[in-house]
């Protein structure tokens, strides 16, 4: 469980990352009944520095509070010169003793150079991806998702996809619910998967002539126990089935099956933590044909089974 949040801030550190970081784990929300941590901002020598966007920052403390926290979180910086070294020494400490160790954007250098991308699937913003895989030949760069998560090492593309990861962390520590409550109180979509694409052409504005597909997505969203076809979704745009596709992947990034397979994985997510329905009947809800294809879809998407999954969050589930 996370209880501790430890964010390192390099010289050049970029503010609206590390503004990430802060607003979903260094925010006091325990009144509302959200999760609390203890925060902190570090830095190598426990001195200020600066900032890209020109002003300085000052921390809370030096690296000390990284050896006990439960998160070691890195925010993009300005690349330059070289990381210090005591930097990466206790990054590795925390990866050793199995804390989650988390990069925004350029950041994955900072775990490269640690050594904690080696042999691993790791992500960066698309436009370093090359240069990453050059400088870490071993790793696995996807060079087109918004995050991976590979054991305990996380790491995200660029900007706003920190938020998405963050939430992916509050998700796995805390449940769906928590993590769709501080999504709602942040005002940002409550889940995006880590595999969908970094492009994401802008939609097209809603006219009589080119409407977007958002009443398509409300629908699915509020009818997911039922199968579908793509021929059945363009008919309900008004589209023929190629348009619908392309125009699909150009609003959400993804093909509507995996869209529709991850919506699917979420309601079975909250249905295993708010309910004692059996797997069987969770897999029908969420529109899965048997418990079997919920099973495969949920350990892929997820990384364990439905029933595990549940005893994870059993003082979650209600007793009646």
């Amino acid at each position: 469980m996370i209880r501790s949040v430890a964010v390192i801030a390099l010289d050049q550190v970029a503010v609206f990352e590390l503004g990430v970081l802060t607003e979903v784990f260094g925010t006091d929300r325990t009144d509302d009944d959200f999760p609390g941590y203890r925060f902190t901002v570090c830095t190598a020598d426990g001195d200020p520095v600066r900032t890209a966007s020109g002003f300085g920052l000052t921390p809370h403390a030096d690296l000390a509070p990284v050896d006990d926290a439960d998160l070691v979180a890195v925010p993009a910086y300005t690349q330059g010169g070289e990381v210090p070294e005591a930097v990466l020494a206790a990054l590795r400490r925390a990866a050793d003793r199995g804390a989650y160790v988390f990069s925004v954007c350029s950041a994955a250098f900072v775990l490269g150079a640690a050594g904690l991308l080696d042999g691993r699937e790791c992500t960066t913003h698309w436009k370093y991806a090359d240069e990453l895989q050059r400088r870490h030949p071993s790793a696995r760069v996807r060079c087109n998702s918004l995050y991976v998560a590979d054991g305990p090492v996380l790491t995200s593309a660029g900007t706003a996809a920190g938020i998405d990861a963050c939430l992916h962390l509050v998700r796995q520590e805390h449940g769906s619910v928590t993590a769709t409550r501080l999504a709602r109180r942040m005002v940002v979509p409550p889940h995006r998967d880590g595999g969908q694409s970094q492009y994401v052409e802008a939609p097209i504005p809603a006219t009589p002539d080119a409407p977007t597909l958002e009443p398509v997505l409300s629908w699915l969203v509020g009818h997911l126990d039922r199968p579908t076809t793509v021929d059945e979704l363009a008919a309900r745009a008004g589209m023929s089935p190629r348009t619908f596709a392309r125009r699909f992947r150009a609003e959400t990034g993804t093909t509507p099956h995996d869209w529709l397979t991850n919506q699917r994985v979420l309601l079975a997510r909250r249905l295993l933590e708010e309910t004692r329905l059996s797997v069987e009947s969770v897999a029908g809800r969420s529109g899965f044909p048997d418990a079997a294809a919920l099973r495969h879809h949920f350990a892929r998407r997820v990384g364990t089974t439905p029933q595990g999954y549940r005893t994870t969050f059993r003082d979650r589930v209600p007793t009646a």
